[in-house]
């Protein structure tokens, strides 16, 4: 053997023995394992926790390259608690194949519990789909049997629907110069049914900021507003509702000493609320009456006035497998004066555009006309730069969006929390 031939020999040794071997987990497992991309950004998802439970499937990092789609959406439900709905989309050779799964927990629940629930249904509901793959054969089925019941049926419960919760909350921060506190409390009282939702809440908001210069001298600043909010609902149809809301305030911001607004209203969802954490399209109006007093006259030399005005919003909102879209778009105007109006417009949306493609944005926008509460004062120079008064503008916005491109390994299974912060 010459020994050109022969280094050459050797060369390729080293190679073959530097070259990392082939992930078994990768080829011959994974095409016999189901492949699974779960869709999860609710109250319970945790991404690390389910790839560790969930090992009889291939969990892909992207949706395009998945045979079963798991779709979670959630919402509230009368308790407080959460309805979770897992929707199973079959692609590629299990197209057409599609399951839904529902479940509720309550609002007593740790997030251990909620997570521990909500891996249960996931796995019960990936049985059908490896059933039919090729690991199907490493599956088995056990059965836990519920304890006997007590009782032969539910207890009445005492509380008639009704739940009551209080919070409190501070925050505060300084250093040399300066110190800020904010205090927060608020208290709910809710009932909710499938044929009445009836909703109380009251909030209080203190802050102040204090402010010490280098050459002497000092600043404060103090700003409150409190809230109560009333709403009673009655289901009429499974598209049709309606109600009235009931709302008292105050504001240290808007320089109001006392706000006044009761109205009823009507809403319409083209589709069955029963779809909502799915799909919305809803159309609200309503009609009511306002009564403000100031603490400063106003611009318009007003203490104290009354108006009544209406409102008409428009609101979409879906969750696909191609992503989610969000927008609201309402509409405000004083009925003895319609040069006082106001129109909102809010919109999100995460939406996947081929695969590891994603774009999202957020943009909230209004044209304001209805700045009845500015003090005709106007604001100081101090209460300008820390924004404790609303100044008057004509519009307002404010926006964010970006793009997000992933490629590379298109499994999704191994969790290594090493160096990562904890995560509770």
């Amino acid at each position: 053997m010459s020994l050109r031939l022969f280094l050459s020999a050797a060369a390729l040794g080293v190679i073959q023995l530097a070259s990392p071997a082939p992930a078994r987990s990768q080829s011959a497992d994974s095409a016999r394992q189901l492949r699974v991309f779960l869709d999860c950004d609710v109250s319970g998802c945790d991404a690390d926790y389910f790839r560790r439970e969930i090992q009889f499937v291939d969990h892909m990092r992207d949706r395009a390259d998945a045979s079963v789609h798991v779709l979670v959406t959630a919402s509230s439900t009368g308790g407080e608690g959460t309805a979770y709905v897992l929707n199973f989309i079959g692609l590629r050779e299990l197209a057409g194949l599609s399951d839904t799964l529902r479940f509720n927990v309550s609002n007593s629940a740790t997030p251990d519990e909620r997570r521990t629930k909500l891996l249960k249904y996931i796995k019960l509901g990936l049985v059908r789909y490896a059933a039919r793959s090729g690991g199907a054969e490493n599956l088995a089925v056990t059965y836990a049997a519920p304890p006997p019941s007590k009782t032969a049926s539910a207890s009445a419960d005492r509380w008639n629907y009704w739940v009551f919760r209080t919070r409190a909350n501070a925050y505060v921060n300084g250093e040399k110069s300066s110190r800020s506190l904010y205090l927060n409390g608020s208290q709910s009282a809710n009932r909710i049914t499938k044929k009445w939702k009836a909703t109380t809440s009251f909030n209080q908001g203190y802050s102040e900021d204090k402010y010490s210069f280098e050459g002497g001298g000092s600043f404060a600043s103090y700003s409150h507003s409190n809230s109560l909010d009333e709403l009673v609902v009655k289901s009429l149809t499974p598209h049709f509702s309606a109600g009235q809301t009931v709302k008292v305030g105050s504001s240290s911001y808007l320089n109001e000493k006392l706000v006044v607004r009761a109205a009823p209203a009507v809403e319409y969802d083209l589709f069955s609320y029963e779809e909502s954490s799915r799909r919305q399209l809803t159309v609200q109006y309503s009609v009511g009456i306002n009564h403000f007093r100031y603490e400063d006259t106003t611009i318009f030399d007003k203490i104290t006035e009354t108006r009544p005005d209406q409102s008409l919003s428009l609101g979409v909102g879906f969750k696909q497998p191609w992503g989610s879209i969000s927008t609201q778009l309402s509409g405000k105007s004083y009925l003895n004066d319609a040069s006082k109006n106001r129109l909102d417009l809010y919109s999100s949306a995460d939406v996947r555009i081929v695969k590891g493609l994603s774009f999202n944005f957020y943009v909230s926008a209004s044209r304001v006309r209805d700045q009845l509460y500015l003090a005709k004062a106007g604001a100081t120079e101090e209460e300008v730069l820390v924004r404790r008064r609303q100044l008057a503008t004509s519009y307002s916005y404010y926006a964010g969006f970006g793009l997000s491109y992933t490629f590379g390994s298109i499994f999704n299974n191994v969790v290594n929390t090493r160096f990562d912060p904890p995560s509770g």
